[in-house]
C-alpha cells in the first residue's frame, strides 16, 4: 500500500493530536480501499446488508461535509448524494464510481482540514440542527474520529471479503 498515515504525536498540545489522530483515521479509510477496481468497491460483502468500501467513502465524504461545512462555517449546502437530506443515501453505492466517490471525499477533507485550520480554537462553535445544540469544534473532531475508527472495523472486515487482505 501507498497510503501514508501520519503518526500521532505522543507530545503535542491537544489540538495537534486532534488533528493527528482525525488525518490518522483518514489514511487508514484510504489504505483500506486502495488498489481496488469500482466492482471490488462496491462489493457487498455480508448479506443483508449492502455496505461497500465505496459506500464508506460516500458516506464519510457526507459527514465530513456536514460537521466541518454545515455545521462549523454554518453554509447552507445540502448533502452530496441526497437532496432530501437521507444520510443513508450515500452508503448505496451500486451505480457509482470510486472516481466520483473519492473526488467528493477528498474534497470535503480538504474543506475540513481548512475550516478547522482557520477557527481560532477548539471552543469554536456551530449548530447542529439535528441535536438542536451548539457544539464545540473539538467535539466534532472527536465525533469524526469516533465515526472513522467505527468504519475502519467495517473496512477491515470489507476488504479481507474482498481480496484477503488484512491489517492497516
Amino acid at each position: 500500500m501507498t497510503t501514508e498515515r501520519p503518526s500521532p504525536p505522543v507530545r503535542a498540545d491537544e489540538r495537534e493530536t486532534l488533528r493527528t489522530f482525525l488525518d490518522f483515521h483518514r489514511a487508514t479509510l484510504a489504505m483500506k480501499t486502495e488498489g481496488l477496481s469500482d466492482e471490488d468497491l462496491r462489493r457487498q460483502a455480508s448479506p443483508p446488508s449492502t455496505l461497500s468500501l465505496l459506500g464508506l467513502v460516500r458516506h464519510m465524504a457526507e459527514v465530513e461535509r456536514t460537521w466541518f461545512r454545515r455545521v462549523i462555517n454554518g453554509e447552507d449546502i445540502g448533502l452530496v448524494w441526497s437532496a432530501d437530506g437521507d444520510f443513508q443515501a450515500a452508503y448505496d453505492a451500486t451505480a457509482a464510481t470510486g472516481a466520483e466517490a473519492f473526488d467528493a471525499w477528498r474534497t470535503e477533507v480538504a474543506h475540513a482540514r481548512r475550516i478547522e485550520r482557520e477557527a481560532a480554537s477548539l471552543e469554536v462553535t456551530g449548530y447542529q440542527p439535528r441535536w438542536g445544540e451548539h457544539v464545540s469544534l473539538r467535539l466534532v473532531m472527536l465525533h469524526l474520529m469516533h465515526e472513522y475508527a467505527r468504519h475502519n472495523g467495517h473496512a477491515d472486515l470489507l476488504r479481507e471479503a474482498v481480496d484477503g487482505t488484512v491489517g492497516a
